[in-house]
């Protein structure tokens, strides 16, 4: 591997667009790949696919990486190989659209509908966002949700089409894995029981401790540590 003032050089040329030093990264670091690549064999995908995914996810690390972070670009870049990897084996390309997400592509519909023919013109995203209290990213993923399944690295509709892939128009700096997951999670959250739904929202949205919880719904602390154990180790599950 290059020595980290060797590293700093060639990430700085990568960074402009200079395709050898690209290379020169992937060179260097290919025992870094290979080292990951590893951990996901025989999961039904081949090696030198994996391998694909590995380096696509290492120069999404060159694209992504600040020297202000002052880190390592080895310990910046790992994570963003391995959720390349980890992405493409949970969601094998695709994304699966929930009742819950196609729910609020109806209602998203509906309301574009009314707003155009009262308006004379579509709302913008930024007015839906407003209107159904999502973040802008979370709009464009619901309404794309009525063509799904589909791929984040879909291609246009049109062979001609420049725009790139879908992942690279989502109007925000939410990392597409973070968005998918939090979409996921209020799936999860509306389909628990009615008292373990209150235990998770009091602690992870309302920020209230294990003893403030169960005060406030009468149960034990111990009790409320059990269930909230139970469905975070059920929505891992689901996740992986």
């Amino acid at each position: 591997m290059l020595d980290e003032k060797e590293t700093a050089l060639a990430l700085k040329r990568a960074k402009e667009g200079d395709n050898e030093a690209k290379e020169l990264l992937l060179k260097h670091n290919s025992c870094l790949l290979k080292s990951i690549v590893k951990r996901y064999l025989n999961k039904g995908v081949e090696y030198d696919d994996l391998y694909q995914l590995a380096c696509i996810g290492l120069l999404k690390a060159i694209a992504g990486f600040d020297f202000s972070y002052e880190v390592r670009f080895s310990t910046y870049a790992v994570p963003m190989i391995a959720g390349e990897i980890k992405r493409y084996l949970r969601d094998d390309g695709s994304i699966k659209v929930s009742r819950i997400i196609k729910k609020s592509a109806k209602d998203i519909a509906a309301f574009v509908s009314a707003y155009t023919a009262e308006e004379g013109d579509a709302p913008s995203i930024k007015r839906i966002a407003e209107k159904f209290g999502m973040d802008e990213s979370e709009v464009v993923f619901t309404m794309g949700s009525q063509r799904m399944p589909l791929s984040l690295y879909d291609k246009g509709d049109y062979k001609d089409e420049e725009t790139g892939e879908m992942v690279d128009r989502i109007p925000s700096q939410e990392d597409p894995d973070a968005l998918i997951d939090r979409l996921q999670l209020k799936d999860a959250i509306e389909n628990l029981p009615e008292r373990e739904k209150k235990i998770i929202l009091l602690r992870y949205f309302r920020d209230m401790t294990q003893s403030e919880v169960a005060k406030a719904i009468g149960v034990s602390q111990v009790q409320v540590s059990r269930i909230e154990s139970k469905v975070i180790a059920e929505f891992k599950a689901r996740l992986c």
